[in-house]
């Protein structure tokens, strides 16, 4: 008798390595240095998250933000204390850096914010690639909770540098 592996269709491995992609487009009125200075500096984070998130810096490896910036936080999610560090992996001045998720809630989180000057101001582009733990579970607390707070998230964060700017 030959053992042989079951066969693993595209579907499963799709539902295993599940991966969503958030992409804002943002216009800001304003240079690019200015703008851009704000996003480097760690601790203005807290200035555009949502206040319901009680998110807060606990530390930063860096004043502003370089490759290889550590920057811990502390957020609640549904009355949960819940840790979070990231580290910066990549940096261009006055154009990108990138962040990725070493400790906190999902399976994995990078987020890269692109900066560049337009007619009249300055297009703000977040992307962010993450994953989410415990496979049916995490998509369905994807589906019914997690992509809608992550929008709020987000819309939060458009409004408030819209009025900071």
């Amino acid at each position: 008798m030959v053992c042989r592996p079951l066969p693993v269709t595209t579907s499963l491995i799709r539902s295993i390595m599940r991966e969503y992609i958030l992409e804002r487009h943002q216009f800001v009125p304003g240079d690019l240095s200015t703008i851009f200075e704000f996003f480097e500096n760690p601790h203005n984070l807290s200035k555009i998250t949502p206040p319901w998130l009680n998110f807060r810096v606990d530390s930063a490896s860096d004043e502003e933000v370089r490759i290889g910036t550590e920057i811990s936080y502390k957020i609640k999610w549904f009355g949960l204390s819940l840790r979070w560090k990231s580290r910066i992996t990549e940096y261009e001045s006055n154009a990108r850096f990138a962040d990725k998720m070493i400790l906190g809630p999902y399976k994995s989180w990078y987020h890269v914010h692109q900066f560049r000057s337009v007619p009249g101001g300055v297009e703000i582009v977040d992307t962010v690639k993450y994953r989410l733990p415990f496979g049916p579970v995490g998509r369905l607390a994807h589906f019914l909770i997690v992509s809608k707070q992550l929008k709020s998230i987000f819309d939060y964060r458009k409004q408030t540098i819209e009025r900071l700017f």
